[in-house]
């Protein structure tokens, strides 16, 4: 053990030594040798630290960029969900100033404030109050249709049960007048509590899936015609004259941030039955009108890439070449065999293959055609 760490400590000592003689014979050496012989170790030796070093290089940037990536991601985001709410709340007050402009009068335009601490997940706190001239019992409704009923009137806000309350009720009917009934929130299991039931329908009038129901304007709350939901299915009750429905509401809660509520006296008058229809009328037309530059853009594409096509076709019947073929010099050049086919099959008929005095001679009617005239 003593000998082996002896020679060890001679190697080690040689190696400094040696070390020691090339660095001082680097350092003597001319210019231009030693950057030679830098360049080589570089390439050699020394090259497979260097490439450790970039790499080491690269993870730390890669690193000290993270926190600044993350937050300019964090910030996009958030930048693109704020859009997105911005665009829901644009179309909901575009739908408010619809129906605000066929009501005219006898509203009070009110937010609908949710989770301020109402105890109760089914009740609206409004922002407009008995000083805006808020009553009880007065009906509020979105452009899309109704949402609930205002049940505590104060100086400056109120609140509203909305159509999920327990104790919700309305008289509505089919959009056509063909089935009258009281639509109720459906209290069956959890995955079913954000649907309305449609009970008290006589059995003789039944309603097939997708029928609109809309208010009836009856008990003076709510006029007729607002919309309530669309028809999913019929349910089984204990009824025997009568049939229930489940329908899919036409106004979901979470989505509510804008309302208007409806005076008793304007309802009283009646005057409210077409609204929603001229209102949901004036928002087609206004989807239909953005959607129109779409449309007309498709037809021009369309449109313009049929003509390509019979411009196409038509240099393929003329035998002219089109763009996009490769070979368009070898076709203008008649083909010999096609020439000496053309010849062939114009001896084997007897008709000319151009115009000219070989024309009119075809046209001289034959001897034997001749002879059976006469």
């Amino acid at each position: 053990m003593a000998r082996a760490a002896r020679s060890g400590s001679r190697a080690d000592t040689a190696l400094v030594a040696t070390c020691a003689l090339l660095a001082l014979l680097a350092t003597v050496l001319p210019l231009p040798i030693r950057d030679a012989i830098a360049s080589s170790l570089r390439r050699t030796l020394v090259a497979p630290l260097l490439a450790l070093q970039e790499r080491a290089e690269r993870a730390r940037t890669a690193f000290a960029e993270r926190d600044a990536v993350a937050a300019r991601l964090d910030s996009l985001v958030l930048r693109n969900a704020e859009l997105g709410k911005m665009a829901q709340e644009n179309v909901q007050l575009r739908g408010l100033l619809s129906l605000a402009r066929q009501l005219q009068w006898g509203f009070v335009p009110a937010e609908a404030l949710h989770g301020q601490g109402l105890g109760d997940e089914h009740v609206l706190l409004l922002t407009k109050g008995e000083n805006a001239g808020v009553r009880m019992r007065s009906g509020v409704v979105a452009p899309d249709g109704l949402v609930g009923q205002v049940t505590t009137v104060d100086p400056r806000s109120s609140l509203a049960i909305l159509w999920t309350h327990p104790d919700f009720r309305a008289s509505a009917m089919s959009a056509d007048g063909s089935a009258f009934g009281i639509v109720r929130p459906h209290l069956g299991e959890e995955s079913g509590r954000s649907l309305l039931e449609l009970r008290g329908v006589a059995f003789r009038d039944a309603l097939e899936p997708g029928t609109l129901i809309t208010t009836s304007g009856l008990g003076g709350v709510y006029p007729r015609g607002i919309p309530i939901g669309i028809v999913l299915k019929d349910i089984k009750t204990n009824e025997v004259w009568s049939r229930a429905y489940l329908l899919r509401p036409a106004v979901y809660p979470p989505d509510v941030s804008n309302v208007m509520i409806l005076s008793p006296q304007r309802v009283a008058e009646g005057a409210m039955d077409s609204v929603w229809i001229d209102v949901s009328r004036a928002e087609g037309a206004a989807r239909r009108l953005a959607a129109s530059g779409d449309s007309l853009a498709r037809l021009q594409a369309a449109a313009s890439a049929f003509q390509q096509r019979q411009m196409d076709s038509l240099k393929a019947v003329l035998g002219i070449p089109t763009a996009g073929d490769s070979a368009a010099s070898d076709s203008l050049a008649p083909r010999p065999d096609t020439l000496a086919a053309r010849g062939d099959s114009v001896r084997a008929t007897g008709r000319p293959a151009a115009g000219g005095a070989g024309t009119a001679a075809g046209r001289v009617p034959r001897r034997d055609s001749t002879l059976r005239r006469r």
